[in-house]
């Protein structure tokens, strides 16, 4: 062997030990951190499911009213905001820009035309559109109300795919949807340790769950309520994969400097 040659394969040695200790200290999550609801399936295990959460209305909610009746140019003169958020919902995407309706004041109500002001604080969707549509009556034939809350938002943070601010149209959501909206966790993101805040009484509640063990399934926080705030935080690895990009860095740059010495001299 030519000294020439010898010296390429120390080189390219090198290079492989280099690789080596790359791959040393790369890690892996365990896959058994990255499974939901964990346990044994049989057709006897089963969990209750609690009743729904049915939010009603509080101050400053945004409120959208929709009327119809049997005479529909008549309904449209108690629709004017319905109409207004329909078109900035068409030209937005930011959801604290669709808020377009009716606010809740301080004193409970809102301010409807012809019928004024009426109160809906403490009352379900369901209900307000029953109190608002008995209100109508001096003025549509058969009218019907539909009652939705424009404002009913959550936010996911942290180690998830697409953490943002989202609206529910349906105001019905569970944990495990809000984090599908959100594009799922990471594989950095703690699925044993989901943070999840809730405004309570004047309070701001904070409690954790297990979303790898089935008993996430019982807790009160694993369907969301408005204005919840949902934080996945990053676990070990994450800050582990940090450290190791400083820690490659001088590696990686040696690396490409080897490289282009054996460029050079061929």
């Amino acid at each position: 062997m030519s000294k020439g040659t010898s010296k390429k394969v120390h080189t390219w040695a090198a290079l492989a030990a280099i690789l080596l200790s790359i791959a040393s200290l790369s890690g892996c999550t365990s896959a058994r951190k990255l499974v939901y609801f964990q346990g044994v399936t049989s057709r006897d295990d089963t969990i209750a499911i609690s009743d729904p959460f049915i939010p009603t209305i509080k101050k400053g909610d945004v409120l959208s009213v929709q009327v119809s009746s049997l005479n529909a140019e008549a309904s449209a003169y108690f629709n004017p905001v319905s109409m207004a958020e329909a078109a900035a919902t068409a030209n937005g995407t930011n959801p604290l820009a669709r808020t377009v309706g009716y606010v809740v004041a301080d004193d409970g109500t809102i301010k409807l035309p012809l019928i004024g002001q009426v109160a809906v604080v403490n009352l379900t969707n369901a209900k307000a559109g029953d109190l608002i549509g008995g209100k109508l009556k001096n003025y549509l034939k058969e009218p019907t109300v539909n009652v939705r809350n424009l404002n009913f938002r959550i936010s996911v943070l942290g180690e998830v795919s697409r953490p943002s601010l989202f609206t529910i149209p349906t105001e019905q959501i569970t944990l495990p949807e809000a984090l599908g909206l959100a594009g799922d966790l990471t594989v950095y993101g703690r699925r044993d340790n989901v943070l999840v805040i809730r405004e309570e009484g004047g309070k701001r509640v904070f409690t954790r769950l297990d979303l790898t063990q089935r008993s996430a399934f019982r807790s009160p926080y694993y369907t969301l309520h408005p204005n919840d705030i949902v934080y996945v935080e990053p676990g070990k690895a994450r800050a582990t994969s940090v450290d190791r990009a400083y820690q490659l860095a001088p590696i990686l740059t040696g690396i490409l400097s080897i490289i282009a010495i054996i460029a050079t001299r061929r």
